[in-house]
């Protein structure tokens, strides 16, 4: 994929829209060092809620608090936290807070979704040692290279 960034040449300034090549920003390659400022993360928990009732408060809580939501969207978001945990969770979590205290980096773009699952602890599909399949990148061999540099081979 090719990726460019605009470029306006400033020392031009005078002169008809043709001399200056259409009068619109000219287009160069980005570098490596500009394409990989950004660094995706993903997670995936899995939680157990063991006390609802404290949980949708909290949720409860959070809502109530927020000065910023319109009345509307507040009535429909403490109906869903009364009738679903996951919903709940999803309110009170806040990817922000995940990256809030990590130096040097600044959360550039968020999503997030919760969903009740059957969750089997026990069941292969579970198993974080499992490979997934789903590697960013392989080193010469065409091993894959996971995010912590450990070399997982099929």
């Amino acid at each position: 994929m090719l990726e460019l960034a605009g470029c306006a040449d400033a020392s031009e300034s005078s002169g008809s829209r043709e001399s200056r090549g259409g009068g619109g920003p000219t287009l160069r390659r980005m570098t490596t060092s500009e394409t990989s400022r950004f660094v995706r993360l993903r997670v995936e928990l899995v939680l157990e809620v063991d006390d609802s009732g404290a949980l949708t408060g909290a949720a409860l809580e959070r809502i109530a608090a927020d000065e910023f939501m319109p009345d509307e969207e507040r009535s429909h978001a403490q109906s869903a936290v009364r009738e679903d945990d996951a919903e709940a969770i999803a309110y009170l979590v806040d990817p922000f807070d995940l990256v809030s205290e990590v130096p040097g980096v600044e959360l550039a773009q968020a999503s997030w979704t919760s969903e009740e699952i059957d969750y089997d602890p026990e069941a292969e599909e579970w198993d974080p040692d499992e490979e997934d399949g789903d590697y960013a990148d392989e080193d010469e061999d065409g091993a894959a290279v996971e995010g912590d540099g450990e070399v997982r081979r099929s």
